[in-house]
């Protein structure tokens, strides 16, 4: 038997991790579960290319709690390990095992799927053990060892026959502090956790499983049942797979074991799959989002060869696409040392690039391949879409052949496409093109039937970030500028050289004006005057498009810097100075049918919008009953 002092450089290294090292004790089971998996493919490597002369057969981990012993054991059938090895990769502390294999074989075992980064794994162990014990044999001919510590750096390593099949067994003597993990439901959360998808399958207890009757059976037969293994874990996840082999009843199965709460189908998927200059696979998939921006639950997942890290993927996953789910797999991504966040560096960059690029080709190739099928889920995609049009130039630059605007009627266009439908009717005076949009069809319905009287198309644009993605186009495309329905008359909204002919003179608007303005008596409103159509209503009222859209962007999350943020509401009133009633007020002698006449039309004006509430949409119905009545 040996004795002797762990390699540290500290005195005492265990209450170090215990208390910075992992910040969730938990995580234990993961990082012996990955030792675990390394050593079984270390085993499989070893034997593909005749170094291990045994036979690899079909190894699983095994998880066992011993309530009455307070025992939690965590066995292999991997490589094992030799007293030479337990003394350098488990005595010598940060000096990894896995780290020196792939070194030695980095050409050959490139593929392997050992993890190799981290070489404290083991000493997690200790967060919620007052002792670990090591049984292991080696695949060569050696004796098998038990290594055993107290959680000090003392730990004492000898020979021993109780174990005669080549592995390794962990055993963690439960600490009081942490009995929580002799729990069956624990630890199963756990592995259902952090290692549902690793590469080799976990045994953890049994299940009863009922076989299936004979055909011949009689009609009263009763279904036998029986023991078997419980696998915990499906070794060969989708991601892992080439595309190739996957059809779409495929991905929709892996979407609800990723997500089992999750009943609705997700309207298709990406699968990312690249070598150079960094290793990703994983599949992401877009759900129905609609104009939801606050999904929490169901998020991305990260996974480092095949092992659960995070579903916090900031900075791998562009922020427009956090609004999506899936997996991430990468042994590139560099993590601290307890692989609980991420670490600054270039290689995040370049993954967050390719999957941005990985994104807008899989838009333009849906497009293509069926145009019609992508209109009508645009409507649960394009706040992802828009998204990430204002916050990633590269997918902005793509955009163009992809991205749809809808009009009020159903008809979707690409930009090129709605340029070449609107420019001849909607380029102004000074040759810019004017796009006129609605945000609520119904809400703004008189303003889209006066334009699309004058031959305009108005796109309907309702989503929570359509304010930043028109700052963003105006921005970028020239001569173009975006005006909601109702930000003008529709005669100033699309300037043309033609100028309306007044009724009535300029000392005559300038009297009706003050008219007006002293009835109306109200802040927010500023009165416009307006040569328009006889025909039409003395009041239109509308909201300045700069105004209305900076208190849009500053609902969003921008728009703060123009001091937005609890700005009042700002309309102007627009004065048809060509309608009769305009001319009748104008000419009234009776100041109290004047003023009724005025508030009538303001309360109708009101109506139209929307902005005729509480105390001023019951007095208007009084009066109007009382006009009936008369």
């Amino acid at each position: 038997m040996t004795k002797g002092n762990i390699n540290v450089s500290v005195e005492n290294i265990f209450p170090l991790i215990k208390k910075f090292l992992y910040s969730d004790h938990e995580i234990f089971l993961r990082e012996l579960i990955s030792n675990a998996t390394d050593a079984t493919l270390k085993l499989k490597h070893l034997t593909s290319i005749g170094e291990a002369q045994v036979e690899y057969g079909n190894p699983q981990i095994e998880v066992k709690i011993d309530k009455e012993n307070k025992t939690l054991h965590i066995i292999d059938q991997g490589i094992g390990m030799t007293a030479d090895e337990v003394e350098k990769y488990i005595n010598q502390v940060a000096f990894s095992g896995a780290e020196e294999f792939l070194e030695k074989y980095k050409d050959s075992a490139k593929d392997s799927g050992i993890i190799g980064h981290f070489g404290l794994g083991f000493y997690s162990a200790f967060m919620v053990a007052d002792k670990v014990e090591i049984l292991t044999k080696s695949y060569k001919d050696e004796p098998a060892v038990l290594w055993t510590c107290d959680g000090s750096p003392q730990f004492t390593l000898e020979e021993t026959d109780a174990k005669q099949e080549r592995g390794t067994e962990i055993i963690l003597h439960i600490a009081e502090d942490s009995t929580e993990f002799l729990d069956e439901q624990r630890i199963l959360g756990l592995l259902t956790k952090y290692n549902k998808f690793m590469p080799v399958p976990i045994k953890f207890g049994n299940t009863t499983q009922t076989l299936p009757l004979p055909e011949d059976a009689p009609a009263d037969a009763k279904a036998e049942t029986v023991e078997v293994d419980r696998i915990v874990n499906n070794p060969n996840p989708a991601w892992t797979k080439p595309p190739a082999e996957l059809n779409r009843e495929d991905y929709a199965k892996f979407y609800h074991e990723l997500y089992p709460m999750q009943f609705e189908e997700p309207l298709f998927n990406i699968h990312l799959n690249v070598d150079y200059p960094f290793n990703l696979t994983g599949i992401l998939f877009f759900p129905k989002l609609s104009n939801n921006l606050n999904i929490e639950k169901d998020k991305i997942q990260l996974y480092q060869n095949q092992v659960f890290v995070t579903d916090e993927v900031n900075g791998i996953v562009p922020d427009f696409l956090m609004l999506l789910r899936g997996v991430i797999d990468s042994p590139d991504i560099p993590l601290n040392v307890s692989r609980s966040y991420l670490q600054a560096d270039g290689a995040v960059k370049k993954i967050s690039s390719y999957i941005t690029k990985k994104v807008a080709d899989k838009m333009v190739s849906l497009i293509n391949e069926n145009r019609e099928d992508y209109e009508q889920k645009w409507n649960d995609i394009k706040i992802v879409i828009e998204y990430g049009m204002i916050s990633e130039e590269k997918f902005f630059e793509k955009s163009d052949k992809f991205a749809l605007y809808p009009n009020t009627e159903g008809t979707y266009y690409l930009w090129n496409e709605l340029e070449e439908k609107i420019k001849t009717a909607q380029t102004d005076k000074d040759g810019n093109l004017v796009i006129l949009y609605a945000t609520n069809a119904d809400a703004q319905h008189s303003y889209i039937e006066t334009a699309k009287e004058k031959g305009y198309e108005v796109l309907l644009l309702d989503s929570p970030i359509v304010p930043h993605l028109i700052q963003k186009l105006e921005s970028v495309k020239e001569k173009i500028s975006f005006a909601r329905v109702d930000a003008d008359h529709i005669n100033n909204l699309i300037k043309k050289e033609d100028t309306a002919i007044s009724k009535l003179k300029d000392e005559e608007k300038e009297t009706l004006k003050k008219s007006i303005e002293e009835t109306v008596n109200d802040k927010k409103f500023t009165v416009q005057m307006e040569d328009l159509d006889s025909s039409e209503a003395l009041f239109l009222i509308t909201q300045p498009e700069f105004m209305r859209r900076m208190k849009d962007m500053q609902a969003t999350g921008g728009g703060g810097m123009f001091g937005m943020n609890g700005f009042p509401e700002m309309y102007n009133l627009v004065v048809n100075t060509n309608s009769d009633l305009a001319s009748d007020i104008l000419n009234s002698t009776d100041e109290d049918a004047k003023e009724m006449k005025i508030k009538h039309a303001l309360d109708l004006a009101k109506l139209s919008q929307n902005l005729l509430k509480g105390k001023e949409l019951s007095d208007f119905i009084a009066r109007s009953y009382q006009q009936l009545s008369k």
